[in-house]
């Protein structure tokens, strides 16, 4: 079973994402900002193969978070997606330059999740 971490400072969010996530077949893990999100990588061992990424944040935002996962060669194939109310193109141009490989403006259905899953071929 793929393994995919959720990382958001919202309980809501975290448990929303977790829930579509789990239904199409991925085991979650969950942060609530980007210096937990390191350590679940760290801990989970190269196991991640998935992060769902919000972009506002207390200690590490997800475009930092992006950042520090891309600066580390272990995590190349990790698929980023970021999953935020940041609208902005500019702010959707800085997080693909930073490395995400999706970009999802919240609110988002279940639908817009899978139909990016796919287009990162995490899901069939």
């Amino acid at each position: 079973m793929p393994k995919a971490v959720i990382v958001d400072d919202s309980k809501a969010i975290r448990m929303i994402l977790c829930k579509t996530l789990e239904e199409v077949g991925f085991e979650v893990c969950q942060a609530a900002n980007g210096e937990e999100a390191l350590s679940v990588f760290e801990r989970e061992n190269g196991s991640i193969s998935l992060a769902l990424v919000d972009w506002n944040m207390p200690l590490m935002n997800g475009l930092e978070f992006v950042r520090r996962l891309r600066s580390d060669p272990r995590y190349a194939s990790v698929r980023l997606m970021m999953v935020t109310t940041e609208t902005e193109v500019e702010q959707m141009v800085q997080a693909l330059e930073a490395g995400a490989n999706e970009y999802v403006m919240k609110p988002f259905t279940k639908e817009i999740i899978a139909d990016k899953l796919r287009l990162l071929g995490a899901l069939q």
